[in-house]
């Protein structure tokens, strides 16, 4: 029987008399042996735990989130003529203000200044000597971009021709297809 009151193991491995040495090769770094943990839990005393920021609370500081006065003042509104003046104020403002027109910016003038970028792009690569890496690439972009302000031009171009032609419907020696 076993100290613990459990049977005894069926099978047994012998045990050498002699401790095996381990084989280190010599090419393999040293492996870290875990340290053992020892029976005695490691406690910090109460007045180091309470000596460290560990129970130290942040103070609370209020912050204003709304006027007050302002708030003063819608209750009043309230409280005078039974509704929120203010709030139907605000909500004819926006409906007061007229809409600006913003021009729409122009296809053209836009493809001119990314050409342009792209030609600032690849002096400022050939300057740090990446030139060749993005060559390729930006001549590409910029032959697209010339390309389609190609077709803006030959549209803009019929469109004048129709607008001349309209204007002058007979004589007119400029328009090729007479």
């Amino acid at each position: 029987c076993s100290p613990g009151g459990d049977t005894l193991p069926l099978q047994c491995h012998p045990t050498p008399s002699k401790e095996p040495a381990p084989a280190v090769p010599a090419f393999s770094p040293p492996v870290c042996q875990p340290s053992r943990l020892s029976a005695k839990p490691h406690l910090r005393p109460a007045k180091v735990c309470q000596a460290g920021d560990a129970y130290a609370r942040e103070k609370f500081k209020p912050q204003a989130r709304r006027d007050l006065e302002k708030e003063k003042q819608r209750l009043q509104n309230i409280l005078v003529s039974g509704r929120d003046v203010a709030e139907h104020n605000v909500k004819r403002t926006p409906v007061q203000t007229k809409k600006e027109e913003i021009p729409e910016p122009d296809r053209f003038e836009e493809l001119v200044n990314e050409v342009q970028e792209r030609r600032e792009f690849l002096a400022e690569m050939e300057a740090l000597g990446q030139g060749k890496n993005y060559q390729r690439i930006i001549l590409t972009e910029i032959s697209q971009k010339v390309r389609e302000m190609e077709i803006i031009d030959k549209k803009r171009s019929e469109e004048m021709r129709e607008i001349m032609t309209k204007d002058f419907p007979s004589g007119n020696k400029s328009d090729p297809h007479n």
